[in-house]
């Protein structure tokens, strides 16, 4: 392993990428320049175009001087395309708010509803809370995102939820995603993997799609397990009803 130096990196960008277990040119290179400069802004480090280039340059093993005109162009470039980067929860705060999801989630179940539940964050505080009702609504939008969006829209009496994260059991579906793009929430986490309908990188990844303008950064598989054998348990639940 290449140890990082200065140069090309001043020692507060050092002590900074070390703080998010980026210490050598090889660890550096595996996470990129450009996700690793947008890393350090997720964590609130005060940063200019300059340190892209250094990092850039670090990466190759050379001086940030040292980069061409087509280099930083390119740099730019793939700043402005790169999706929303924000730092991960701790575990202990990802684990509490999708044990609330899980029971709005079992309350779904028990109306013969499939269990999928949500909940909005904001500063600390569920400000939104929803679970899958489209049957008991007759309303297809009812999903347990949609319903917890629309909640948190009111207590903040603003459709849009900057600042705010989302824990969801399941994977959003197009229509969820989109909504939550809209919204502008700056993350979504959630648990179960969805296969047939996940737009959050299973069948697509309407995220990721910069003609959206995204503002939202993604994390799966928080407690998928548990939400999965939630899931799982329901339709073996409707399977033996519907065989006898």
């Amino acid at each position: 392993m290449t140890p990082l130096t200065s140069p090309p990196l001043p020692p507060s960008a050092i002590a900074a990428l070390a703080e998010l277990g980026i210490a050598s040119r090889e660890q550096l290179a595996a996470a990129g320049a450009v996700s690793t400069y947008l890393l350090l802004k997720a964590a609130g480090k005060t940063i200019t175009e300059r340190l892209l280039f250094a990092l850039a340059a670090a990466e190759r093993g050379l001086h940030w001087q040292q980069l061409t005109d087509h280099d930083r162009a390119l740099l730019r470039h793939a700043l402005r395309a790169h999706p929303p980067i924000r730092l991960v929860p701790p575990q202990g705060e990802q684990l509490r708010y999708m044990d609330e999801a899980l029971a709005l989630a079992e309350q779904g179940a028990r109306g013969g509803e499939v269990p999928v539940g949500a909940v909005v964050v904001y500063q600390g505080a569920i400000i939104g809370r929803g679970y899958n009702q489209p049957i008991g609504r007759r309303d297809p939008s009812a999903h347990a995102e949609m319903l917890a969006l629309r909640e948190a829209a009111a207590t903040l009496d603003n459709y849009r939820l900057s600042g705010c994260d989302l824990y969801v059991t399941l994977e959003p579906c197009p229509m969820c995603a989109g909504a939550i793009v809209m919204a502008r929430l700056d993350r979504v986490l959630y648990g179960a993997s969805e296969p047939k309908t996940g737009a959050a990188g299973s069948q697509l990844d309407l995220f990721a799609n910069r003609q959206l303008n995204p503002h939202t950064a993604v994390f799966g598989g928080v407690a998928a397990e548990r939400c999965s054998k939630q899931l799982s348990e329901f339709f073996r639940s409707r399977r033996q009803q519907a065989a006898e």
